[in-house]
């Protein structure tokens, strides 16, 4: 999830848990510690951009990080913070959910997280919240906010962070239904439709949990549609994108090219436009699909000119967004 969210989980989480022995340390004791497994930002000042794509989310959003992380910053807490009701084992469990829950709420978004690291290479990717979702977000981002200004002894203060803990937790829930029936309604339009597949996903447009990305893959390509939880259609209109494998023939030994395919789960296509050869990830959804459905992808690097591919994936995903697209998601999402 975004870094704001983190944080304020974190701090929602840190009075729950140790409020009422840490006072509002808590707060800024559990953001802090809710934002330590991206703490592998800073591998990005030396390597490459592909590296760095699986470097992102790796090793420090595994369990294993987590584990050493929490023995050795309990240590230092119970050492040299000292409180009579949180002693090594308090701490332990406090730090240690604190960086679990972030690896959890990573692992619902279409990224890919290394929980296994180092051990399995395999990336987590529930695809049940987009990396940014207000309706999921805004609880604790409220109950955060006031507790950094209510005093200590307020009465409301668990109240509030616990509910808005619930909140956020049933709108992930509810997301995860969504998803579900998504997925119930594409199976069943693939059969109607006769279309053949080997797997298919299905991924949360930007800011919301109503209207989903589809991608499903057979031999030579992938049909892509866009499907609202109000769609009444049983019909699916797919669009449908080859591959295109051949043409990474002439760039085989691109440097980057296998970090991008291992990093796409293979859900990739390639094309080439105006000269440049192009690698899209089609897990993160198209620019602004939702209105024309043969636009670009999110992330698209290109493989033939890499100076091109600062912020890959930020460059796209609300680019082209104006009045005109919003009204078209939102007419969308009410299955227009």
């Amino acid at each position: 999830m975004d870094s704001i969210t983190h944080i304020a989980l974190g701090a929602a989480v840190g009075e729950v848990m140790a409020g009422k022995k840490l006072g509002k340390h808590a707060l800024f004791i559990g953001a802090l510690a809710q934002s330590l497994p991206d703490i592998d930002f800073v591998s990005s000042f030396w390597m490459t951009f592909s590296e760095n794509l699986l470097a992102h989310r790796g090793f420090t959003h595994s369990f294993l990080f987590v584990g050493i992380t929490t023995i050795g910053l309990s240590l230092l807490a119970d050492r040299w913070y000292q409180k009579p009701d949180m002693r090594l084992g308090s701490w332990m469990i406090f730090l240690g959910t604190q960086m679990v829950l972030h690896l959890l709420i990573d692992g619902c978004n279409a990224y890919g997280t290394g929980w296994f690291e180092p051990f399995s290479h395999e990336r987590i990717s529930f695809h049940f919240l987009f990396v940014a979702d207000p309706f999921f977000s805004v609880w604790v981002v409220l109950s955060a906010t006031v507790l950094v200004f209510i005093r200590n002894n307020h009465p409301w203060r668990m109240k509030l962070a616990v509910w808005s803990l619930i909140l956020s937790s049933a709108y992930l829930l509810y997301a995860a239904y969504n998803k579900f029936s998504i997925e119930e309604d594409v199976s069943h339009a693939l059969t109607k439709q006769n279309i053949e597949y080997a797997r298919y996903l299905s991924t949360p447009t930007p800011l919301n949990s109503w209207l989903w990305f589809v991608a499903v893959e057979d031999d030579a390509g992938f049909h892509i549609a866009h499907r609202s939880v109000f769609d009444r259609n049983e019909t699916i209109d797919f669009y449908y994108f080859p591959r295109n494998k051949e043409l990474l023939n002439e760039v085989a030994g691109h440097e980057s090219l296998q970090h991008l395919i291992r990093f796409s789960q293979g859900y990739y296509t390639v094309k080439q436009k105006d000269g440049k050869l192009i690698f899209n990830d089609l897990r993160f959804g198209q620019i602004t699909g939702w209105a024309t459905h043969d636009n670009e992808f999110v992330f698209h690097f290109y493989l033939s000119h890499p100076e091109d591919n600062l912020l890959v994936i930020q460059r796209g995903r609300f680019a082209n967004w104006n009045g005109e697209t919003v009204r078209a998601l939102i007419r969308r999402i009410r299955g227009e």
